[in-house]
């Protein structure tokens, strides 16, 4: 049953005297979970521009804008940008946000990652990018890997997942590398991270993919692109990309996470950019 303000009054009829003022703080109570925003989160490769300078001012920010949760990267301060990866929940916890995830070099110290991630409750270790490969044979062999990696990951109490770009859609081999790769890994193991933007990059429909393959794309970076024949990331809303449509098919087949990400910032700047979205994010069914 939806509980919303104007249904409490309607059942419980018009209060009167005493008992309405003292009823006051609930109905503010009320109206405040009404205006509660949706729970989303923001890749910080969207502020990459800006977030060395002052990491905890940039992150700060985003709460601000109503982000609840983040997913990190790995650049020159590391995926804790320059703290103990305890100091960072701290910091994140005092600022009402989560990690989520992070991407990461899943091929270089990969159990230490793992642990540290662990340690203070990161679900997501994502390896973000592998490269068009020389033979569709990389791509068993990476599904093979993707294997082992999810089973530390598990052993530890957490996902591993796999980001896509345009490539793994592309045939090669007279296979696809993205179904190589979805359908020669451990579904309990291995998680896929749908990057929206660059599924329709691929001339591919998210939709088709999601309902295909149900239960595996488990979060999504949720990024508008400008469309035409050189499209770029563009705030959200003022793209081509039928995000609502595309939320409703995602939340039905399994995903968890919404995660905003933009990579241009044509007559914006990276926080506006970030604003923005936080506010095109919090009219979404989610």
């Amino acid at each position: 049953m939806e509980f919303t303000r104007r249904s409490f009054l309607k059942t419980s009829g018009l209060l009167a005297g005493g008992a309405a003022l003292s009823s006051l703080p609930f109905l503010k109570s009320c109206a405040a979970a009404e205006m509660e925003t949706n729970t989303f989160g923001i890749q910080l490769y969207t502020l990459r521009d800006i977030i060395g300078d002052d990491p905890q001012g940039v992150i700060q920010s985003l709460a601000e804008f109503g982000y609840k949760q983040i997913e990190s990267y790995e650049g020159q301060m590391g995926i804790f940008w320059g703290m103990s990866n305890t100091e960072f929940k701290q910091f994140l916890d005092d600022n009402g946000l989560t990690m989520i995830s992070t991407h990461a070099n899943v091929f270089q110290d990969f159990e230490q990652k793992v642990e540290q991630l662990s340690e203070i409750g990161v679900p997501y270790i994502t390896c973000p990018y592998v490269g068009p490969q020389e033979s569709i044979d990389d791509f068993y062999s990476l599904a093979e890997q993707f294997n082992e990696m999810g089973q530390i990951a598990s052993d530890a109490g957490m996902k591993f997942a796999y980001h896509n770009h345009a490539y793994s859609f592309e045939e090669q081999d007279g296979e696809i590398p993205q179904v190589v790769m979805m359908e020669n890994t451990d579904p309990d193991l291995v998680k896929f991270q749908m990057d929206i933007y660059w599924v329709v990059a691929a001339g591919e429909d998210p939709a088709e993919w999601m309902r295909r393959y149900s239960g595996r794309f488990t979060s999504g970076h949720v990024k508008d692109s400008s469309g035409g024949d050189d499209p770029e990331s563009v705030i959200l809303g003022t793209g081509t990309i039928d995000y609502p449509a595309i939320v409703d098919v995602a939340q039905q087949n399994g995903m968890e996470y919404f995660i905003v990400e933009q990579e241009a910032y044509t007559d914006t700047t990276p926080l506006d950019a970030a604003r923005e979205d936080a506010a095109y994010m919090k009219n979404l069914d989610i």
